[in-house]
């Protein structure tokens, strides 16, 4: 997309994301609800097809522009943003391993919204990675399938779980592979998890597996590839994805909080006069704005492709740690009304605790860095 156009689908973006989505952030907070119709308006409007190659109905975006977009969409409610951003990544596992009649089956319909598809890895007694423990056999033209995945975001509403299990009788990434797995699948039983602290609507299954039968042609490349499709090709432009919405929501945050420091006199004094709210503030800017540049660097080197991993570690690790620093800033800048209910820093508070979580916890991603750099010149 050329700079003229990217300006105007931005300028579009901030319109709506300070516009309708305010209103239907809060029914979604109020009714705890996101529903198909959020959805198919999100699609409707092209948000969903952004960054996905237009030689597949998308509307090729670099990630790097991709990136400023989903910073805006952060600023709404958490929900909408999981929407865009699985949508605009969920395509990028498949791409490199599926065949011709997938692509047309799965990989087309999954870009232009006719299917649903969502990231189906993590287990309940497993980390997400090498150690998966769902396994598969083959049985005749199928493939039988065993074993749990939870935490799975939207899985209210998919048609297709994009799942990564491992062949009976293999370690680390030796025999995982990647299926489509359809909802109606016989041996499939999905559950709804409790409600979560925040982020409301994205409505998170537990998924159990019981000789479920998926058939031959839903196996997408070969057995050993399933890993290192759902790592290198999904997890570290979606670790920069998830790092530049903790940008987003900080700024949400600030924004709020200088606001309220405008507001809010105290002693016949704005808040925003005094020393330490101050301070706050320009500490506040200056995290922000030092994560928004990694991510934009990150961004940029996955354009290039010489993004390593590391690179969307740092990312994801630094900006993780920023908005903890920021939203405890703008609580404390609002005081004791922003912890209560209705209060939109206090939504915000709660639903900025998911990213400590996705795409790996902190610990996760030091491990990736500390690897780079120990291996470095070996």
């Amino acid at each position: 997309m050329n700079d003229v156009a990217f300006q105007q689908l931005k300028a579009e973006v901030k319109e709506y994301v300070r516009g309708p989505l305010r209103a239907l952030s809060e029914r979604i907070e109020e009714t705890g609800q996101c529903g198909k119709a959020v959805w198919d308006e999100l699609r409707a409007r092209g948000y969903l097809t952004l960054a996905a190659p237009t030689t597949l109905g998308g509307q090729g975006l670099k990630f790097s522009q991709y990136l400023e977009i989903i910073e805006l969409f952060s600023q709404s409610h958490g929900s909408i943003r999981v929407i865009v951003h699985v949508c605009n990544g969920i395509w990028r596992p498949l791409l490199p391993i599926v065949n011709e009649e997938q692509k047309e089956r799965f990989l087309i319909p999954l870009v232009k919204g006719e299917i649903t598809t969502t990231f189906t890895l993590t287990e309940p007694n497993s980390g997400s990675g090498a150690d998966i423990k769902t396994t598969v056999r083959k049985e005749g033209s199928d493939y039988l399938v065993n074993g749990e995945k939870w935490m799975i975001s939207f899985g209210d509403l998919a048609d297709y779980f994009l799942l990564f299990a491992r062949l009976e009788g293999t370690k680390g990434y030796e025999g995982t592979l990647a299926l489509m797995v359809p909802r109606d699948t016989p041996g499939l039983t999905i559950k709804l998890m409790p409600e979560t602290m925040g982020q409301k609507g994205t409505g998170h299954a537990h998924l159990i597996l019981n000789n479920a039968r998926v058939p031959e042609g839903n196996l997408l490349g070969e057995p050993g590839q399933g890993l290192i499709a759902a790592l290198s090709g999904f997890l570290d432009p979606s670790r920069i994805s998830v790092a530049m919405t903790c940008v987003g929501l900080a700024q949400r945050a600030l924004d709020l909080a200088i606001d309220r420091a405008n507001e809010r006199v105290t002693f016949g004094k704005p808040l925003s006069k005094r020393q330490l709210i101050q301070s706050y503030i320009a500490e506040m800017a200056t995290d922000i704005e030092a994560a928004r540049l990694l991510c934009k660097n990150a961004g940029m080197l996955q354009d290039q492709e010489t993004l390593e991993p590391a690179q969307a570690s740092m990312a994801k690790f630094y900006s993780v740690d920023m908005l903890k620093r920021v939203t405890d800033k703008a609580l404390q800048i609002f005081g004791g009304i922003g912890y209560f209910k209705g209060s939109e820093i206090e939504r915000i508070y709660r639903d900025s605790r998911l990213q400590w979580f996705e795409e790996g916890t902190a610990e996760t991603q030091k491990v990736v860095i500390a690897k780079h750099f120990l291996t470095k010149g070996e």
